[in-house]
């Protein structure tokens, strides 16, 4: 008999007890029968029986043994750590992968699957994963599990039972408890004296309407797969990227942490204002200081009972869970009893006089009896109420002239159900800060001075009135409907109880709210509606009064109900904040994921308790319902804006077990939140927008990158496809052309970037906005180099993060370094969004470089993007160029102008002075003039060309003299040339060099036709035209020319000079000249860009192309050499 394994829970964790003291792992499937008779002890597959499903028959469904000591039991190992996916509690091993480190005992003996033997190391089984999946869960713990875990100690261990709560208990319930609260009780009577039955009924019907289109919502998402605790946040992150789900969850937590502040509240107006009014701390002494001392004695006794909320949900949650029921049933309890004494008004109306002088309300607080005057012994005396407004009890006493003109009378404020006092409570009655209650259809007589009112016992209003602050302290009442979906760990089965028991839940009491508003309206006279705390009945809970079989009932049950429901929230607002800080998608957040060893998040409820003080401290109910509210329907309206993105989108992974959904519905469910917001707090709906905004931002800039599978990406995923199928493949219009750059960059022997500052080039070359794919080779093979090609990719991404550089990394392995960056060259990109520029850093080693292959490899790059007719920029002395932190002073950009290739030199430089860096410095545009140019004339038709092209640049055009060729140009060739020889090491023959040579001054001479011709074009040259026929005759003749001064040069030549290519010595002539000149101009610019000569069609004079670039860049700091792709990329035109 083999070791039992007992499946148990481990500091806040499932554990296996036997595989170590602290094993974090939970046994998924048992051993397979060592038999290979191929009756899997697995549960589920039919016709294998197994030990297992035996035991669980005979009720030992936690205990197994494996048959054989010597078979490893396949696992799903839990870490309670943020895993690389976002996930931050649990972390599984996915069920579709196979653990090879736990299967490498598992020998295979079957020979029905022999076929397949060698890819049992990788692949599993069929019946191997299907058990997998049939015990997969990626739940945290539920509130049985916390209990366990704070019940059982050391090693006597129970099995955690798997969760057993149906739709009712599990969802229906909490649901129920969650959205009936504080506001049914102390507040919906006075919103409906306020907003008259009709316009409370939109209130409820606006407010239902959101919160059934968001359950909807939710039901699809939820039913989408399985939802672990952390409800709402969850779903949206998942859905909507950790973004959203960072900044809505943290809005949510917001809104849970000050919807305890209100429970709290109310909790101290039942208490202070119904239940113990002599409890009072703070008593004022005149009348227009009591809405101080109440505010007071709300923040002492708030603030206590928050210390002791706070100090019960540290000691343990399976307190606030054995309290639910009890909570519940009163809830439960007080509604029945509304309802009750509703029919009880039919039969047998309370007595509940409210005094009226005129038709004003007053205060019942310092008189027994609603009579100016009363007898006793036949003696006429004044009553107390004639002493609160007159100045004695006399009755030639000075007394208040309404007072005096108006008599005093009761009214039935409970007059029933068959009354018809609801036509008179049909419309509403808004007023200002301080306006008189008042009965409209009593008479009154005369008035008196408004300023004196408020020192008389008048029933005011406390704040001022209108639809849309009540639409804000209404809807807290109908939250509360993510309750389910925050216990889907405790539920049997999720799918089906989360959609049911909301939606029912949601019904069941927006049907109570419904009836609530109309039988309120059609029971209580409006001047007791509106009043607010009962002042005209001696401070007695008006709904108290109505209910049935005594007002305690409703005191009683409201109180108990809203510290019910902040014990709620004070248990769920942590585990929330703990939820996002485990997933690490905000950073300073990290540290309230820890707790207690059994998960409760101590930390986290600190917090919570100290921004819950910051509602206390507001100390008006009536003020924090709107806060609340806020992040409330921001939470709503994104669940629905997930679910409308993942119906619209249509991915494969979007099959909601619940069909009743619909993308309009929840378009209208989003459109309907926003609204809310706007309706209910303008300001208040900004500022929300405003903090989701910044945490949205935050985690965008500093979170974690996640990939969750969430809709956001999906919709990128999405919108990229369809656009890279109607890009079409063809060349850009020009007005279209933005470089798209191919980076090839080098690495050293650790793989780590040689050139940072030429990712620095290619972030502040993007305010073209443009793709970037920066890419690198590396020689090998890729079955032996895939781990360097990993790291050397990591090591490329983090270069790009430090250099700001937002675009792809693309690393090949090649047997060729030369193939591989032709590979890159070719391939690199996708359908119609491929790379057009090529940007690389010169081989500034390529003289001392022991493998002529370096500079072999430049110059075939630089043949390849031109055979690709695509640009190519090469920086040389790229360490020296500036970093993104930079700031460039007063300085200039020098374009040198030689050749037309299609306007790059002109638009590289704008897009560099879009950049911080280069923002500062001017542009200068140099082009070079030959003898028989008019140089002024080029001058004006280049200064409208820029014009027209919308640049402002400096132009000047530098004059090039046809001097002799120097003695310093001849020995340069003589260098080259005798380097370029040990080079070769005689692998050519003499009549091959005769060739070579002779094809370089072909070259030559019609690099000069072409300068020539530009010079005889007139206005047309600086779009630089060309005709067949122009070519063929400038050509002709500039080759006399060059023989002409061919024979001049030899009467100066030295006896070593004689053996020279001479179209080798024109070349470096023109390279020293042009590099006098440049020097001359430019040496002090902060950046030269300069046409790119092309490298000889002739292989032979590679290492002479070479050494013409270094003489034409010698002496310059930084430099730019561009070639164009062959095509116009700037135009004139719009």
């Amino acid at each position: 008999m083999g070791e039992r394994f007992v499946v148990v829970p481990v500091d806040g964790q499932v554990g296996v007890a036997g595989l170590g003291e602290h094993s974090d792992a939970v046994v998924s499937d048992p051993a397979p029968d060592p038999s290979g008779s191929g009756s899997s002890s697995s549960s589920g597959g039919g016709g294998g029986g197994g030990s297992t499903v035996e035991e669980k028959e005979a009720g030992e469904d936690s205990v197994f043994e494996p048959q054989d000591p010597n078979v490893v039991v396949p696992i799903l190992e839990y870490n309670r750590e943020p895993n690389k996916y976002g996930d931050g509690v649990p972390k599984e091993n996915s069920p579709f992968i196979n653990n090879t480190d736990n299967d490498k005992g598992n020998s295979y003996d079957g020979t029905n699957m022999a076929l397949f033997e060698e890819e049992m190391d990788s692949n599993p089984m069929v019946s191997s994963l299907l058990n997998k999946l049939a015990n997969y869960t990626n739940l945290t713990q539920g509130a049985q599990e916390h209990e366990e875990a704070e019940e059982d100690e050391g090693p006597k261990k129970k099995a955690v039972k798997s969760p057993q709560m149906g739709t009712f208990m599990g969802v229906y319930l909490p649901c129920l408890q969650n959205i009936l609260g504080v506001i049914l009780f102390l507040r919906l009577t006075w919103i409906v004296g306020t907003a008259g039955i009709l316009e409370s009924l939109a209130i409820v019907c606006l407010c239902c309407s959101c919160t059934m289109l968001t359950a909807i919502s939710m039901s699809a998402i939820a039913t989408n797969g399985v939802v672990p605790a952390g409800g709402s946040y969850y779903m949206i992150s998942r859905s909507l990227g950790p973004e959203f789900g960072g900044a809505v969850g943290l809005c949510f937590y917001l809104g849970t942490t000050f919807a305890g502040s209100m429970y709290i509240l109310g909790t101290i107006e039942i208490l202070l204002t119904y239940i113990v009014p002599k409890a009072a701390i703070f008593v004022a002494e005149k009348k227009e200081d009591e809405a101080d001392a109440l505010l007071n004695n709300m923040r002492v006794y708030g603030t206590c009972c928050l210390a002791l909320m706070a100090v019960v949900v540290f000691v343990g949650v399976k307190y606030v869970n054995k309290l639910a029921l009890v909570f519940l049933a009163c809830v439960i309890l007080s509604i029945l009893s509304i309802y009750a004494g509703v029919i009880k008004t039919i039969f047998e109306p309370p007595d509940f006089p409210v005094c009226m002088l005129g038709n004003r309300t007053l205060q019942n607080q310092n008189f027994d009896s609603c009579l100016k005057t009363e007898i006793i012994d036949n003696l006429t005396v004044t009553t107390k109420l004639w002493k609160l407004f007159c100045d004695g009890p006399e009755f030639n006493a000075t007394c208040d002239e309404y007072f005096t003109k108006n008599n005093a009378t009761n009214v039935q404020g409970i007059p029933g159900l068959t009354s018809g006092v609801i036509s008179e409570n049909m419309w509403s009655v808004y007023g200002p800060l301080g306006m008189l209650v008042e009965d409209q259809k009593l008479p009154s007589i005369g008035g008196s001075d408004p300023a004196q009112d408020i020192y008389l016992p008048y029933v005011v209003n406390d704040i001022t009135t209108f639809f849309t602050l009540l639409v804000g302290i209404y809807f807290p009442s109908v939250t509360g409907i993510m309750a389910g979906s925050n216990r889907s760990g405790d539920l049997r089965d999720a799918q089906k109880s989360i959609p049911i028991g909301t939606i029912l839940a949601i019904a069941t009491t927006s049907f109570i709210y419904v009836t609530c508003v109309v039988l309120f309206g059609a029971c209580i006279e409006g001047v007791l509606l509106r009043d607010k705390f009962g002042d005209s009945v001696k401070g007695n809970l008006v709904i108290g009064t109505l209910s049935w079989p005594s007002p305690w009932v409703i005191v009683i049950g409201s109180f108990f109900s809203c510290c019910g429901a902040g014990l709620q929230s004070l248990t769920g607002a942590p585990r929330l904040l703990q939820a996002i800080a485990r997933d690490g998608i905000v950073p300073f957040l990290q540290v309230f994921g820890h707790g207690k060893a059994n998960g409760e998040p101590t930390w986290a409820l600190l917090l919570t308790a100290g921004i819950c003080e910051i509602g206390i401290l507001i100390a008006s109910l009536d003020a924090v319902a709107p806060i609340l509210s806020m992040f409330f329907l921001m939470c709503y309206l994104f669940v629905n804006l997930a679910c409308a993105v993942q119906t619209l989108l249509r991915t494969p992974n979007w099959r909601p077990r619940f069909k009743y959904y619909h993308w309009a519905l929840s378009f209208l469910g989003m459109s309907l939140c926003l609204a809310l917001m706007f309706i209910s707090s303008w300001y208040y709906a900004i500022v929300a927008m405003v903090i989701a905004g910044c945490i949205y931002k935050y985690i965008e800039y500093r979170g974690a990158e996640k990939e969750w599978g969430d809709g956001i990406r999906g919709l990128s995923l999405n919108a990229a496809r369809y656009a890279l199928i109607r890009l079409e493949e063809a060349p850009p219009h020009t007005k279209n052309w933005r470089p798209q750059l191919l980076v090839l960059l080098d690495l050293d022997s650790d793989q780590v970037v040689k050139h940072p500052r030429l990712l620095s080039l290619t972030t502040q070359l993007k305010a073209g906005k443009g793709l970037t794919i920066v890419g690198n080779v590396i020689e090998g093979t890729f079955l032996t180099k895939d781990a360097e090609a990993k790291t050397a990719e990591q090591n490329i991404k983090s270069s790009m993060s430090a250099e700001r550089t937002k675009g792809f990394c693309h690393v090949v392995v090649s047997s060729n370094i030369r193939d591989g960056f032709s590979h890159l060259i070719q391939s690199a990109g996708l359908g119609g969004m491929k790379h057009n520029t090529v940007l690389m850093a010169w081989p500034g080693t390529w003289r001392q470089s022991n493998d002529p292959q370096s500079w072999k490899n430049f110059i075939e790059m630089v043949r390849e993007t031109t055979a690709a007719h695509q640009a190519l920029l090469v920086a040389k002395n790229v360490d020296s160029f500036p970093t993104n932190l930079d700031r460039l002073g007063e300085g200039t950009i020098d374009v040198w102008w030689v050749v037309h290739d299609g306007g790059l030199l002109m638009l590289l430089p704008f897009l560099l002075r879009q950049h911080k860096v280069w923002r500062k410095c001017k542009m200068r545009i140099f082009t070079v003039a030959q003898m028989d140019d008019n140089s002024i004339q080029m001058k004006k038709d280049l200064q409208m060309f820029l014009y027209h092209l919308r640049l402002d640049a400096e132009v000047e055009v530098v004059e090039m003299h046809d001097n002799d060729i120097s003695a310093f140009t001849y020995e340069k060739t003589l260098v080259m040339e005798q380097r370029s020889q040990m080079l070769k090491q005689m692998q050519l023959s003499r009549t091959e060099r005769e060739r070579e040579a002779q094809l370089i001054h072909d070259r030559n001479t019609a690099s000069h036709a072409a300068i020539n011709d530009k010079a005889e074009s007139g206005p047309d040259r600086v779009h630089m035209t060309w005709t067949k026929d122009k070519l063929f005759t400038e050509r002709n003749r500039n080759r006399e020319c060059n023989a002409n001064v061919a024979v001049r040069d030899l009467f100066n030549m030295k006896p070593e000079w004689e053996s020279l290519n001479q179209s080798n010595v024109r070349r470096m002539h023109t390279a020293v000249k042009l590099n006098e000149v440049v020097v001359n101009k430019s040496q002090g610019a902060h950046l030269v860009l300069l046409n790119m000569p092309g490298p000889p069609k002739n292989r032979g004079g590679d290492e002479n192309y070479m050494e013409f670039l270094e003489v034409l860049l010698e002496g310059l700091n930084r430099v730019l050499l561009v070639r164009g792709g062959g095509r116009e990329v700037i135009t004139i035109y719009s």
